[in-house]
């Protein structure tokens, strides 16, 4: 049940419902990638709502959005291929490709593409409304297509509040700083979003008491790397604005994703410790285990000192859950290299694991690298891996069996008398999710009793 995707853009729950009088300016997004481009997707709907464009589903729409991820060659394929679908579908209208692909590759892709009526990049979302006014009519053969460059980093973006929101009901992204520092000779952010790029703590902050007065109940921090955050605008800023936000009065959760373990900031522990409302769950992207491939990947720490974090932080905090991610198949990994990182996975036991093959991307550091490993290896390792991790994460799962959790619930199940959620141990999108018996509100928050593990999932009744 966790693979589902809430990232619908037709009106509902979380948005002003369109109706008749919406009629004839009508636009549609389709949000690929991660959550920053989610935040984005927003936006660009806040952005052209403001100039009078209702959001609609596709058909009714003259005007379709695709928000392109451009991370790996698997997503550069899945953005291209849902644009060209969107125009084979519908030939008369408009199809505008944006967001981070056409960020790295707008010119070759106005070039190659000539069905896409418009392209834009991803520095300035709110710029959308530029190209959805540039003419009523789609030009589908047009060649090369009108292109939006990237806007200069120095340039404020507007800021437009976000109507509707693409997460499940009682969610909310919070994007806190753009671009990242860190340069990882495997990764192209740097080059699709810039450098780092932080929002003050104050913005921030009140971005957070809107969304929390609008009824969302889970602020989920976001940024490609939450330890450096503020560092461009003087010292690392991660433990300020959780002090701001915990003078905020309610019941609300923060969530944080995304924290190089480079960069972890100590004092974070003692915060969380101090307020339930920040969750005690942690997204450590190690990406390897190898003293020799971390060197190669660019990264600073090192096996011994990752695993002291994860001890010091379930120390500190004993229901802490830790998430990480590993990359399998980097230039050079040899069989050894691979048999380190299964030793770290053995003790570390991160709570939840994603992994992913190494993909080759033009402009990095790695690209030349030599030493290239076999796909079919590389995906054996990554197999392997999950095998593993498999057992790792139902014994993380069947200790919480027995406790009675609060709950955030997300959809209610058609047709039975069952409800999804999350708990603190689970993110959206990438972890478990927690079945509730009980037809219950999307976005209201319960104390469940769990009585069971059914895979990745937990199971339980409401505690009367």
């Amino acid at each position: 049940m966790s693979s589902r995707s809430p990232r619908s853009t037709e009106p509902g729950a979380s948005g002003p419902q369109d109706g008749p009088a919406a009629a004839g300016r009508l636009f549609h997004v389709e949000s690929l990638g991660c959550a920053k481009n989610q935040v984005d997707s927003e936006r660009m709907i806040a952005a052209l709502e403001a100039a009078g464009w209702r959001l609609s589903a596709p058909e009714q729409a003259q005007v379709l959005i695709v928000n392109t991820c451009g991370f790996i060659s698997s997503a550069k394929k899945e953005s291209i291929e849902t644009s060209l679908e969107l125009k084979q579908r519908n030939p008369g209208k408009k199809v505008i490709m944006v967001g981070c692909l056409t960020e790295r590759y707008g010119q070759a892709l106005a070039g190659e593409l000539p069905e896409i009526d418009a392209i834009m990049g991803n520095r300035d979302p709110s710029r959308i409304v530029e190209l959805v006014d540039s003419g009523d009519d789609a030009r589908a053969g047009a060649a090369p297509a009108p292109r939006l460059g990237p806007v200069a980093a120095e340039a404020p973006a507007r800021e437009y509040e976000r109507v509707h929101l693409l997460s499940f009901p009682g969610s909310a992204y919070v994007k806190v700083a753009e671009g990242c520092a860190n340069r990882c000779t495997y990764c192209a952010i740097p080059l699709i979003r810039g450098d780092l790029a932080s929002r003050a703590v104050a913005d921030v902050a009140r971005e957070c008491r809107g969304l929390l007065e609008r009824g969302v109940r889970e602020l989920i921090l976001i940024a490609q790397d939450l330890g450096s955050y503020g560092k461009d605008l003087g010292a690392p800023a991660l433990g300020s604005l959780l002090g701001e936000l915990g003078r905020i009065p309610g019941d609300f959760w923060v969530r944080l994703l995304y924290i190089h373990p480079d960069h972890f900031p100590a004092e974070i522990l003692d915060l969380v410790a101090a307020d339930p409302r920040f969750l005690p769950y942690f997204d450590l992207p190690f990406q390897h285990a190898s003293p020799r491939i971390l060197r190669a990947m660019g990264r600073r720490s090192d096996p011994g000192g990752n695993v002291g974090l994860v001890t010091r932080i379930r120390h500190r905090l004993p229901g802490a859950v830790i998430r990480t991610t590993f990359l399998l198949g980097f230039p050079g990994e040899t069989d050894e290299d691979f048999e380190h990182l299964l030793a770290f996975q053995e003790e570390a036991r991160p709570d939840w694991m994603g992994c992913f093959t190494y993909s080759r991307e033009e402009d990095t550091a790695a690209y030349s690298m030599k030493g290239r490993v076999p796909v079919a290896t590389a995906r054996a390792r990554k197999a392997e891996l999950e095998r593993r991790q498999g057992a790792i994460t139902a014994r993380a799962l069947d200790s919480m069996v027995g406790r009675t959790l609060d709950v955030l619930v997300e959809e209610r199940i058609q047709g039975e008398d069952m409800s999804l959620g999350r708990a603190y141990l689970q993110a959206p999108d990438v972890d478990g999710l927690v079945v509730v018996r009980r037809a219950l509100e999307p976005g209201a928050r319960v104390a469940v009793r769990i009585d069971r593990r059914n895979g990745v999932d937990l199971e339980g009744a409401v505690r009367e």
